[in-house]
């Protein structure tokens, strides 16, 4: 149980990375270089070690292992070059709240603490979720251990069912960065209803549930004790004889694949899979909780892919690397959706300014949160290795990583109605219309960029085709009963371009006074429409108008 971990820790006990049963733990956990030749070599580390960094050019990884670990691998023929242990900085001020040094990053109860905050400032917008139980939770017989909490996010104004955005982070307890860009995320999108025209659409026409915190009694381990490396979950029960090396690594765990391959049976290693598939109740409440929320999947084939027309849409946040990444993590084989993963795939790291690329090409995982949810449903799913390091320092993280994952998740959010289709089309950029109040009966005027250009070229570039046309619609998005959109033209005369100038205009005769929404999307020769984007017309009232003309 946790008791025993924190006697080590109060002990002076450091590191959490795998060792053999029966390995003395003592000695701090350092990070070491070992050398590999060949994938399968490459393959084999990964499945056994706490891999933080992979260097193909120069042919090794960067682990974190205990000395005696060292040792094991030199024994049995691994090029081993040890380093120092890893350090974390000394909190520099005294803080009232977060975790020490880092004060950008919110603890587990203070996340828990927002989320219910947020529910009860936004309650039309906003409600807390239970996923389900921990492991601790569930042998304690409730007396310990937590939920796995999150918030449902979407306008009660309109009617569902609508299509979902299931965003979940720091499934790997150490991991800081991630349960902080998923509460933001949140919050950023409460914030701005009724201000951003975009993240209000959003809200209006789909849903987006939030669970920052997939490991809680994982993470606590690591507010417990401050520089260490807890990655799995706190089952002691399935057999490693180490306090400090115990548990399950949950994105091993899933059911889909579960055994093979990248992945490891000795419960002391920090990729352990469990005893059997989905045997952790951490594992158990996600796929019971995400089976019932896409309901109608259907698992792909080779010959089989999921529809073209599939909504949904997972992302799971990891750090670190700066990746984007998509499956089949157990297979080198492309997934049967392989293309239009790597379309929406590049176009995320076109934000972000990560490297794109299927899981597997990183190295083989199974029993992991994406392989599932695709491989059993056909969602589309993917994985953001968030940043350069675990304890990402503050700086780095506000003025960039949190911008960066922000405006990458906010068009994630954009193509959940269609992500194997939608990501392929050109976006709405800089919108130009009326910001004053207009007369109902007047004609307004507006114009925008559309881009098909916009897609990462890091590792491989989408193919590029010219616009064909654009159009916008009021009030309603063109997939919708009832939109009328209208055909706009090309600046310049012609649709000839990969990026183009596009303008309309709109009657206003009948329009009942108050806010509008004004949608604007493109399409390009590929016949590929990509996601609209929104302005906000405010139609004046009488006396509005009437003060205005005396004036």
């Amino acid at each position: 149980m946790r008791l025993l971990l924190l006697a080590a820790i109060l002990a002076g006990s450091v590191g959490t990375a795998p060792v053999s049963a029966g390995t003395s733990a003592a000695a701090p956990s350092i990070l070491a270089k070992v050398y590999f030749s060949t994938e399968d070599q490459l393959n084999s580390l990964a499945a056994q070690l706490d891999v933080w960094e992979v260097y193909r050019d120069a042919g090794y990884v960067l682990a974190l292992m205990p000395p005696a670990q060292v040792d094991s691998l030199r024994a049995a023929g691994w090029r081993v070059e040890a380093g120092q242990p890893p350090s974390v900085p000394a909190p520099a001020a005294p803080q009232t709240s977060g975790i020490p040094g880092f004060p950008c990053y919110r603890t587990l109860a203070e996340t828990y603490s927002a989320m219910q905050t947020l529910a009860a400032q936004y309650p039309t917008l906003a409600q807390m979720l239970t996923i389900g139980p921990t492991w601790e939770k569930v042998t304690s017989g409730g007396s310990g251990g937590n939920d796995i909490q999150g918030l449902k996010i979407t306008s009660s104004a309109r009617p569902g069912p609508k299509p979902v955005f299931f965003l979940m982070a720091e499934i790997h307890a150490r991991e800081l960065t991630t349960g902080e860009t998923a509460l933001r995320f949140a919050e950023y999108l409460l914030k701005n209803y009724g201000v951003d025209p975009d993240v209000t659409w959003l809200l209006d026409e789909f849903e987006i549930q939030i669970v920052p915190m997939t490991n809680p009694d994982g993470r606590l381990m690591v507010e417990a004790n401050l520089g260490s490396y807890w990655r799995k979950n706190t089952d002691n029960a399935n057999g490693c004889a180490s306090a400090l090396y115990y548990g399950t690594d949950l994105n091993r765990n899933f059911s889909f694949n579960w055994d093979s391959g990248g992945s490891s049976a000795d419960p002391c290693d920090e990729t352990y899979m469990g005893p059997s598939a989905a045997s952790e109740p951490e594992v158990q409440a996600l796929q019971n909780y995400l089976d019932a929320l896409f309901p109608g999947g259907s698992a792909p084939t080779g010959a089989n892919p999921a529809p073209a027309d599939t909504a949904g849409l997972l992302i799971t946040l990891h750090s670190y690397a700066s990746l984007v990444l998509w499956p089949n993590g157990y297979s080198p084989l492309p997934a049967p959706n392989a293309t239009q993963l790597q379309t929406l795939g590049r176009k995320l790291a076109y934000f972000n300014d990560y490297v794109p690329e299927q899981s597997f090409d990183l190295y083989q995982t199974s029993g992991s949160t994406d392989d599932w949810l695709y491989g059993t449903h056909g969602i589309a799913s993917y994985t953001f290795e968030m940043g350069t390091d675990f304890y990402q320092d503050c700086s780095e993280f506000e003025t960039t990583i949190w911008s960066q994952n922000r405006d990458a998740l906010l068009y994630a959010f954009k193509s959940v109605r269609r992500p194997y289709q939608t990501p392929a089309g050109p976006d709405i950029l800089s919108i130009s219309a009326p910001s004053a109040p207009v007369a109902a009966g007047y004609t307004v005027t507006f114009s925008a960029s559309a881009d098909a250009t916009r897609s990462s070229t890091i590792n491989g570039s989408e193919p590029q085709h010219i616009l064909q046309a654009a159009r916008a619609s009021l009030d309603t998005p063109s997939w919708e009963a009832g939109a009328a959109p209208v055909a706009l033209t090309a600046a310049d005369g012609a649709f000839d371009s990969t990026v183009e100038s596009v303008s309309g205009t709109l009657p206003t005769a009948g329009l009942a006074p108050g806010r509008h929404t004004l949608f604007i999307e493109a399409q390009d020769s590929a016949g590929d429409w990509g996601p609209p984007s929104a302005v906000f017309i405010d139609i004046a009232r009488h006396e509005y108008w009437l003060a205005l003309v005396k004036n």
